[in-house]
């Protein structure tokens, strides 16, 4: 789970979004992508969802550098229809293709009522809420996955056929906030998880549920954008882009009138707060709640930022010599 750190400094999100898109246009991303990388990666810092944040810019921008990834690429749609898109990422990172597809699926369903996009030959794409979110204020309800190349070997554990893949799911409210599903399928079930054997032990109903859901990224995500289960079989010209997207949106409009849809989820949100909540925790609230009132709270007073967050932007810094956006 993604938890506000203990011990942090607080740094204003314009100043993050400043040295994330210096970082990405040193290794050669255009600007404009730059600042939509660098948008997308600070609205999930200010939403506390910190492991898919400003920190990633450490991974990627080694990745564009060394050529793992293409740092220019050139997004192209490479089939349409009227309620379908799939989008070429050409080597460079998810974000772009993925960005670009899901604009184009929300107009196709505001118009035809329901859109499929695809993604594909492009690495990491973030946190599949960021896209599930761009459609709430279309009155859509939205499921994102991702799938990436596995490494399956024989006799490894069986939770590595889930992969690492996420999921998300949404739906608009009208005056509360919005259900906001985004998660890891696999996430506390990894081979090195400290928790695993205790909870296959305690609940194997919940860690066989995992791997299915892990099982319909890689199926969804994964193998309909021609990414092989043999890496062997794969045939790519930038090693990173080994992953794609899968986004299903559809008009709440096909089903019922959305005001009342909205009506109803405010009405559910509220009564959700009135449950008690889990053990270790404070308040019971639906999922997504969390995150927009961190992102209020962190837009009026900066984004806590904690140590391990700290090293990694200051080794990339260092590195790439510019300065870190708290000196």
């Amino acid at each position: 789970m993604n938890r506000p750190p203990a011990t942090f400094i607080r740094v204003p999100h314009q100043a993050l979004h400043a040295f994330v898109t210096r970082a990405s246009q040193t290794v050669g991303l255009p600007p404009e992508k730059a600042e939509l990388l660098a948008g997308l990666l600070v609205a999930n810092d200010l939403r506390g969802v910190f492991s898919h944040g400003t920190t990633q810019i450490a991974t990627y921008a080694i990745l564009m550098r060394d050529g793992q990834l293409n740092a220019s690429p050139d997004v192209r749609v490479v089939r349409e229809t009227p309620v379908s898109v799939i989008v070429d990422g050409d080597g460079g990172l998810g974000y772009f293709p993925a960005y670009e597809g899901t604009l184009r699926a929300i107009a196709k369903a505001r118009a035809q009522g329901i859109a499929v996009m695809q993604s594909r030959n492009h690495g990491h794409f973030g946190a599949a809420g960021i896209y599930t979110r761009l459609t709430l204020e279309h009155d859509l309800l939205t499921f994102v996955t991702s799938g990436h190349q596995l490494k399956l070997a024989v006799a490894g554990p069986p939770t590595s056929a889930a992969g690492g893949s996420p999921m998300s799911f949404c739906a608009p409210a009208e005056r509360e906030d919005p259900l906001v599903v985004d998660f890891g399928a696999i996430h506390d079930m990894y081979p090195n998880s400290p928790n695993l054997n205790e909870l296959a032990r305690l609940a194997p109903g919940t860690v066989f549920r995992s791997i299915g859901l892990g099982g319909i990224c890689q199926a969804w995500g994964g193998f309909l954008a021609g990414v092989p289960v043999d890496e062997a079989r794969a045939a790519r010209t930038y090693p990173g882009a080994n992953q794609g997207a899968l986004l299903i949106t559809v008009q709440i409009g096909l089903f019922i009138d959305p005001a009342r849809f909205k009506s109803e989820m405010d009405a559910y949100a509220r009564h959700v707060c009135r449950l008690s909540p889990l053990e270790g925790f404070e308040r019971s609230q639906l999922a997504g709640v969390p995150e927009a009132e961190r992102e209020r709270a962190y837009r009026a007073e900066g984004v806590p930022v904690g140590p391990e967050h700290q090293r990694r932007l200051e080794g990339l810094a260092a590195e790439f010599g510019i300065a870190v956006p708290w000196r």
